[in-house]
């Protein structure tokens, strides 16, 4: 087969690879709002973040640890900027939302983290003076307006209503610093996508550790029950691991701006999950909301179709 040839197939390839990279993440997501408002009480913020990024960081490590020996030297000669991504996407970003969930609602942090891709182009614009194109701009509004569709159920003057706390800052605070995190993975070094993920989990848990201590001491100890397995297993296999592996791959392959339209998909899949398992009815605004979304990404992805 001739080399352009090879190479348009590799590229297919990796343009197929990217969409379903992009699209996993959200679902995996879409359940961890909801789960952090159900467990808000009953498992402390900072004692789910530790033992979702330590439990996640020791699964991942067998299979990482091939790739690790051969990509030490990279990720020592990049310390700094592993050390930033490992700060901002796991030793902060979860906490805080986390924290958020507390003493806000569910509605609210997905409300709010629905702004993240706008964040993203914004932080892109500041740190790397990236330009937008007009139809990507479009795409990003229409799919927002879907986004915004679906979180108010069809009356999006419900938002006005909402009241806000402080739980809603540490909320805003956290797609800040996940914006940067995803602005910033252009910066990670030429390693194996499983060698980045632990060695930003480890980052993430020693961080974590003095602060998970404090909260102990302080009254507030992880319970183990039925609750705390749930909770911590499945933030660790799916918003976690699996997540992160997927995010990372689809930010690589479709850069920041266009992966980060994937949190437009939370709304999507929160919706669909609780029609599913949760016996809701699905409503107009649930079809009028996802093809918003969907004509979003399509028309701020179309250059590259």
């Amino acid at each position: 087969m001739p080399a352009d040839r090879v190479a348009s197939a590799k590229g297919s390839r990796l343009a197929d690879q990217a969409w379903l990279l992009m699209m996993l993440p959200p679902l995996f997501w879409a359940g961890n709002a909801v789960l952090g408002r159900a467990v808000a009480g009953a498992v402390p913020p900072i004692g789910l973040a530790f033992w979702r990024w330590c439990l996640g960081m020791l699964v991942v490590l067998p299979f990482a640890w091939p790739h690790l020996r051969h990509d030490i030297t990279p990720i020592l000669a990049r310390w700094k900027s592993v050390l930033l991504l490992g700060t901002l996407g796991i030793g902060i970003y979860n906490t805080f939302q986390y924290i958020a969930l507390n003493t806000t609602t569910a509605l609210n942090c997905v409300m709010l983290q629905s702004s993240m891709p706008v964040m993203i182009v914004l932080m892109s614009l500041f740190l790397f003076r990236d330009r937008i194109g007009a139809m990507q701009g479009v795409g990003i509004a229409v799919s927002l307006v879907g986004a915004t569709t679906l979180i108010s159920h069809g009356d999006p003057a419900t938002l006005l209503g909402l009241e806000l706390n402080s739980g809603d800052v540490w909320m805003l605070a956290a797609v800040v610093i996940y914006a940067a995190y995803t602005t910033l993975l252009r910066r990670r070094p030429a390693i194996h996508g499983l060698s980045f993920v632990v060695v930003t989990f480890a980052i993430g848990a020693v961080e974590l550790l003095p602060f998970y201590i404090w909260e102990s001491l302080s009254g507030h100890p992880v319970q183990a029950s039925g609750i705390t397995l749930l909770a911590v297993g499945y933030t660790v296999l799916f918003p976690s691991i699996a997540a992160y592996l997927c995010f990372n791959r689809a930010v690589e392959l479709l850069g920041p701006n266009t992966a980060g339209l994937a949190i437009h998909l939370v709304p999507v899949f929160g919706s669909l999950l609780a029609i599913l398992f949760l016996g809701e009815q699905p409503h107009l605004y649930h079809g009028v909301g996802i093809a918003l979304i969907a004509a979003g990404i399509v028309l701020a992805t179309r250059r590259r179709a």
